[in-house]
């Protein structure tokens, strides 16, 4: 630019500035093309010769024009430019690669052009024609110029971003009919006019029109592909290298998303429909799915941290990372895209994903026989949920897992979905890490936004309240009580003989008083809402006083959890926005049977999981209360209901979360009266897990483990629920006086 203006300064002073500026544009090209006359068969590199300099004179030239001109005109050398379709010529030049390297130049060139000159151009035949040629010239085997295509393509994207009409000069057509249509061409279309370039030529100012400018009604090339060049090659450049790594790939990466996130609908819909875009996105997806080696370590899938697509992240080292990292940053740049990108093409891609991926691969790895398969592909699956945030990729994925079933479950239903029994099932499988892994799944499932996954897996069958006793009125009508009615035999508070004489007089004073008097169980019932601070002394007091080792380590209060239960308390109210979740308990109808109760495959999975808590590995029960826990805290009334609240009365053969926690209790207190010195081996073993005390042996180290995990799950329980429940503690620092 400096040396156009000192040339133009110091020879061509005045008026005749423009036309001495256009003997200069065309003897530089003059130039170029000689080359091509006086030199034949060498095999010098282009950098050598003076077709790079004339290149940039000739951009120069055509900048300053552009300065000069204003935006409202078309300079003689752009006309020169565009009418001797010197684009063209050079694209030819590039594709023949003579002298070696010209497609660089080429590339590079046509780049500065676009991003350089700021009179829309991609709409005009000699220039969108020789684009579409250099297109299907990138992305080529064994190409050498990946970074200049990268940046060639990102510059077209951005131009397309900026007028997404031009997107349909782009896209090559073969058999499609939809076409991407603007306000401006639908006026025009039906006056029959065609698109103008918005300025006038300098050689007729008035033209609103020029040879070089192309209707969209006439063209084949205003409508989109089969086969879209456009999208084959961005998809190709992803792949460049170590595609999370790679300068080249995330170049491709941001064209894409420039892409995408066109907000026009329409331009959406075509991209969808009428481009491969999904196709290949969701096939470079399972390409990437199939290259992770099948002796991944479940402990290093389920320890990779958050991988971007951006690569901004630290490295792992393992046998196989890298080939996780290339497909965890390709699942995530396909989220963050279907984030950006309108709704239609983000549903679009989701369901091409489900079919393509979650159907057509994942689905049999997670059925096969094998359990180091089953192992492996879980925790995949589960790294997998982490990762995905779109919505419409949640849509997808609770579909997949969950079904769309919305009736009540039967015990006997196991083929309905037959992936989610399965599933579920493993939750309880003969191979504990198995157990793990897919209870860590469901946890990373409930954490996800989607009103469907609390709904699919629990609140479908507590939704007729059939857990409670019809007789009694269902515990939100006390018409059926008096104050002579007996306790039903059913009851299962009533049932444990160890329940009513476990208890210490130093834990609460009242905590017989509250768990094992009918009339208070009435009181309660009739009162419209237990009271919190109730069913926080229910928890706390359900582990008997020589169970309990809180009170021999500091900072292992109860108090501890609250702080955390608010936390996931205020993350799940923040989900229910749009769920249209009930404030209060739907009132029960006598005419609904509570005999059949079925808690359903998943609560009755966890159910029986937490019966076990006393023979099964420690890492097994933390994740089972895990689970349990997050499902305690959301706040719709049924869940809490049965979840959280001792005082209901159980319908025959059905079971809370409590009567669960009490069986557990009597098999417990059962078990320490034939272990002599019961109370110092479990704080022995505490301090151990606390990393307080060396490693030593000691017997029973299943149960006594299984019991601290008891008694933090009921401190956690009873924090939940003071939370949940804050009508006589609105002040969380309240906690102290408990």
């Amino acid at each position: 630019m400096e040396y156009v203006l000192c040339w133009i300064g110091h020879n061509y002073l005045g008026t005749h500035s423009l036309i001495n500026l256009l003997d200069s544009f065309m003897d530089h090209w003059k130039g170029i093309t000689n080359y091509y006359i006086e030199t034949t068969g060498q095999t010098r590199p282009v950098k050598q010769t003076d077709i790079p300099w004339r290149l940039k004179q000739m951009l120069d030239i055509l900048v300053y024009e552009e300065a000069q001109q204003g935006q409202e005109e078309m300079g003689p050398c752009m006309e020169y430019f565009l009418q001797h379709k010197l684009l063209e010529t050079l694209c030819t030049l590039g594709k023949a690669q003579y002298p070696p390297g010209m497609n660089q130049q080429v590339l590079v060139f046509f780049s500065k052009i676009l991003v350089q000159i700021q009179k829309p151009m991609l709409h005009i035949l000699n220039v969108y024609r020789p684009v579409q040629k250099l297109v299907r010239l990138c992305g080529l085997p064994g190409s050498q110029t990946e970074k200049e295509e990268a940046q060639f393509m990102f510059v077209v994207c951005s131009r397309v971003k900026q007028d997404p009409y031009v997107l349909n000069y782009i896209l090559e057509d073969n058999h499609s009919k939809r076409s991407i249509s603007t306000s401006e061409d639908t006026e025009k279309g039906r006056s029959g006019e065609t698109v103008s370039s918005n300025y006038p030529t300098a050689s007729n100012p008035a033209s609103t029109s020029s040879p070089q400018q192309h209707s969209p009604t006439d063209s084949p090339s205003t409508i989109f592909p089969a086969n879209a060049g456009l999208i084959h090659v961005l998809v190709h450049l992803s792949r460049s290298q170590v595609c999370s790594k790679s300068r080249v790939a995330l170049k491709a990466f941001e064209s894409l998303l420039l892409l995408v996130s066109i907000p026009k609908e329409d331009t959406a819909v075509c991209l969808a429909e009428s481009t491969p875009l999904c196709q290949l996105l969701a096939e470079r997806l399972c390409e990437l799915f199939s290259q992770l080696p099948a002796t991944l370590e479940p402990a290093d899938i389920q320890s990779f941290p958050q991988t971007h697509w951006n690569g901004m992240q630290e490295s792992q080292s393992f046998p196989g990372s890298e080939h996780m990292e290339n497909f965890f940053a390709w699942l995530d740049f396909l989220d963050h895209l279907m984030r950006e990108a309108p709704k239609s093409l983000a549903v679009k891609l989701a369901k091409e994903i489900h079919h393509c991926w979650l159907v057509g691969v994942l689905q049999h790895e997670l059925l096969q026989m094998s359990e180091m398969g089953v192992l492996v592909n879980t925790a995949l699956l589960c790294c997998s949920v982490r990762h995905i945030q779109s919505p419409a990729m949640v849509e997808e994925l609770v579909s997949f897992l969950l079904g769309r079933q919305t009736q009540s479950e039967q015990r006997l239903d196991t083929e309905s979905h037959v992936l989610r029994y399965q599933l579920i099932e493993h939750c309880d499988h003969i191979s504990d890490e198995i157990s793990i892994t897919t209870l860590l799944l469901f946890e990373a499932l409930l954490q996800k936004p989607h009103r469907d996954i609390l709904f699919n897996l629990v609140l479908r069958n507590l939704e007729n309240r059939c857990y409670l006793t019809r007789t009694l009125g269902g515990g939100d009508d006390c018409r059926h009580f008096t104050d002579t009615d007996p306790v039903e035999e059913n009851e299962e508070l009533e049932e444990d003989p160890f329940f009513t004489d476990m208890y210490g007089e130093d834990e609460f004073n009242s905590s017989e008083r509250l768990l094992h008097r009918p009339q208070l169980i009435r009181e309660h019932r009739c009162s419209g809402q237990t009271q919190a601070l109730d069913i926080v002394n229910s928890f706390l007091c359900l582990v008997p006083q020589e169970a309990k080792t809180s009170q021999h380590v500091q900072g292992a209060r109860y108090e501890t959890y609250v702080h955390d239960a608010h936390e996931q308390f205020k993350e799940c109210t923040a989900f229910l926005l749009d769920w249209d979740w009930p404030e209060s308990l739907k009132p029960t109808e006598l005419s609904v049977s509570s005999s059949d109760f079925f808690e359903g495959h998943f609560l009755k999975v966890l159910f029986d999981r937490i019966g076990r808590i006393l023979e099964q590995p420690y890492e097994l029960n933390l994740q089972v209360t895990s689970v349990l826990s997050r499902l305690a805290v959301f706040p719709h009334p049924h869940l809490h209901e049965y979840l959280l609240d001792p005082y209901i009365i159980l319908a025959p053969g059905a079971r809370s979360l409590f009567s669960v926690l009490i069986r557990v209790i009597g098999e417990l207190m059962q078990r320490i009266e034939v272990i002599p010195n019961f109370t110092e081996k479990l704080v022995h073993v505490r301090r151990q897990l606390m990393g307080l005390d060396g490693e030593s042996g000691v017997d029973h180290m299943p149960l006594l483990k299984g019991v601290i995990i008891l008694e933090e799950f009921c401190k956690e329980l009873a924090a939940i629920a003071f939370v949940k429940l804050p009508a006589n503690n609105t002040n969380l620092q309240n906690t102290d006086t408990l």
